[in-house]
């Protein structure tokens, strides 16, 4: 089955069975459960909701499907078509909608696409929010509204520069800082979304010297969209023919960052929410947060300041409650997600890029200088492909118990501290994996530990099956 229903959203692949995949039925179903849920938390009020959807191929037909069925519910809707997640989440309270819907599948490949789920703070639904969504899907609760009382359309285009604006008025970013410092900036876009509203930032911060790569938005993804590094070969490329001083890269819908230096190599995914951190933390002292696969290089950076570290679970909206919890400054994830609350709770790569630009040009440094200024470590990031009959829980108890000696935390998953290293076991909420993460001194250490607890979980599998 490729149809996923988690706290992250509905997920799925396009075409094929219905119940199986995402296919037309599977999103009028769910779109009408998620109008279902607006409509009983808001007894008697008329509803707005706002859409906003990625380039990729599936987009336009999926973002009609949903748009006529929340009209259809009675609920009028802000069309922002081609837009990012952190701008419909932007643009949720400003429109003083009471939630919205991100048509994306994120780093997923091109057959792929989502509806992500918004309350009328702009932010992921919780938990318990989307348990109730998926309990009226499932019972196919629905009443549509009556010729008289359908929902409006309203396309609106202007929230990638309302969204501009809000980040060129957030103090910390010095646009007078990144104007002198006269940074030429490669882009990749991957052919989505970002290829429009990347530059569009850049220019806005008064950067003037941009090479834009795959920064048409039709949804060819020239690449697998997924910002990692061996996914990368043409931006380190371009970075050492254009000599440049900053590679740019996003995922389809733009909540992810990523940096490649002025050599071609990479800055580390893990590593763009520590550097901004490290920035925010200089000039607004507290408390930060990442999930429990992110590395302690933002704990080293954090306590170095003198504050507070914590972790959370997996996952943005358990990332963003215990950001809430503890009043952080800063936080994210590990795979380029920088929250930056001070706009609002949410992954951002233009938050991301205005407030790196701005640290960069302060520290008058080339991003290698800045990226080996902060404590080395590497995460190795594996998975297994899981099989349906493949009991995860059991798989996750035996390992916590063959390592019961160490330190073992089991908040989400499994993660086991083993000397200066870790290693985190966890059920993907995207996928049908296991995710793999090891964390080590360098990419070998990492790499080893990361196969030898693989091989550890495949014994338990072949056993298991024995």
């Amino acid at each position: 089955m490729t149809l996923i229903k988690s706290i992250s959203g509905i997920r799925g692949t396009i075409g094929g069975q219905v119940n199986d995949n995402l296919t037309p039925v599977d999103a009028v179903k769910f779109a009408a459960a998620y109008g279902t849920w607006m409509i009983q938390n808001n007894p008697g009020k008329k509803l707005k909701g706002v859409i906003g959807r990625d380039a990729r191929l599936s987009g336009e037909m999926i973002s009609n499907l949903v748009v006529s069925t929340l009209v259809g519910l009675g609920i009028d809707v802000v069309n922002l078509d081609l837009s990012t997640t952190p701008t419909v989440e932007v643009a949720v309270p400003m429109e003083n909608a009471n939630g919205g819907i991100i048509l994306t599948a994120s780093h997923n490949p091109k057959q792929w696409n989502a509806l992500k789920l918004l309350n009328e703070k702009g932010e992921f639904i919780s938990g318990d929010d989307g348990a109730q969504v998926l309990a009226i899907a499932e019972k196919e609760a629905f009443l549509f509204a009556e010729v008289d009382d359908l929902g409006t359309i309203t396309r609106d285009d202007s929230y990638m520069q309302k969204h501009i604006d809000a980040i060129l008025a957030l103090p910390l970013v010095d646009k007078k800082a990144i104007e002198a410092a006269n940074f030429k900036v490669v882009v990749d876009a991957v052919n989505s979304t970002g290829g429009v509203f990347v530059p569009a930032m850049l220019r806005a911060l008064g950067v003037t010297d941009i090479v834009e790569m795959y920064c048409e938005p039709t949804g060819h993804f020239p690449h697998n969209p997924e910002p990692l590094p061996e996914h990368l070969v043409d931006l380190t490329s371009k970075m050492v023919e254009t000599k440049a001083h900053v590679g740019i890269t996003v995922d389809p819908d733009v909540d992810r960052l990523a940096l490649v230096c002025e050599d071609g190599s990479m800055f580390g995914e893990e590593y763009t929410l520590v550097a901004v951190a490290d920035y925010v933390l200089k000039h607004t002292p507290g408390a930060t947060v990442s999930n429990l696969s992110s590395t302690r290089a933002l704990r080293d950076v954090t306590e170095a300041a003198g504050q507070k570290y914590e972790a959370a679970a997996v996952g943005e909206v358990n990332v963003v409650k215990k950001m809430k919890d503890i009043n952080a400054v800063i936080g994210g994830e590990g795979n380029g997600g920088v929250i930056y609350p001070e706009l609002h709770y949410g992954r951002d790569s233009l938050v991301g890029i205005a407030l790196l630009l701005s640290h960069l040009a302060h520290e008058k440094k080339s991003l290698t200088a800045l990226r080996d200024s902060y404590p080395k470590y590497i995460i190795s990031k594996n998975k297994i492909e899981l099989t349906p009959d493949t009991d995860v829980d059991n798989i996750l108890a035996e390992m916590a118990k063959k390592y019961a000696d160490m330190e073992v935390d089991t908040t989400d998953g499994v993660k086991i501290y083993i000397e200066k290293e870790w290693v985190h076991l966890r059920k993907s909420n995207t996928e049908p994996i296991i995710r793999i993460y090891a964390e080590s001194k360098d990419q070998n250490a990492a790499d080893q530990l990361a196969e030898r607890i693989m091989g550890e979980i495949k014994a338990i599998t072949a056993k298991a099956t024995v």
